[in-house]
């Protein structure tokens, strides 16, 4: 039996990021979304996943990396659906693989190293280094509760046009 903490590795703008597999519930092609007029850079929109309104972040303008995703580049992106109460997915270049990691390779990052402690761990595969990103600190106080706000309305709006 292989033991360790699981990870989702996952690219983002050519950064390459850990999710703890615990909080991912799901990866998913990148389906149609749709886009509230005046919504943040960050929010590439709205999945429709059986009636919910599922906020979708792409984690590359969130944490100022975004570029360009030319179009045949964006077809091999990846939605990871997470755990949670409240639904969400984030939006990632690409899904690269699950591993195990040895706690021996798992170095803690100080919450003041990065914004909000989003990055809570420098994990050791091999030659390299990956972020270990903590999901519930991805977003600020204030941009959670935006984003809950701005959910609401897109379930609203699911609603309206339910049969």
């Amino acid at each position: 039996m292989t033991t360790g903490t699981a990870y989702l590795l996952v690219a983002i703008a050519g950064t390459e990021c850990a999710l703890p597999r615990r909080a991912v519930r799901e990866i998913l092609p990148l389906p149609r979304l749709w886009r509230p007029p005046g919504a943040p850079g960050a929010l590439a929109g709205f999945l429709n996943l059986a009636g919910s309104a599922v906020p979708v972040l792409d984690l590359a303008v969130l944490f100022g990396l975004g570029r360009p995703v030319s179009a045949q580049a964006a077809l091999y992106r990846h939605l990871v659906l997470l755990h949670g109460e409240e639904p969400l997915a984030l939006l990632v270049d690409r899904v690269a693989d699950f591993v195990r990691v040895d706690q021996a390779h798992i170095r803690p990052v100080a919450d003041e190293a990065t914004l909000n402690g989003c990055v809570s761990a420098a994990i050791r595969l091999g030659e390299r280094l990956v972020h270990g990103l903590a999901i519930d600190r991805i977003l600020l106080a204030e941009e959670r509760d935006r984003l809950a706000a701005r959910t609401r309305d897109a379930q609203a709006r699911l609603a309206e046009w339910a049969a």
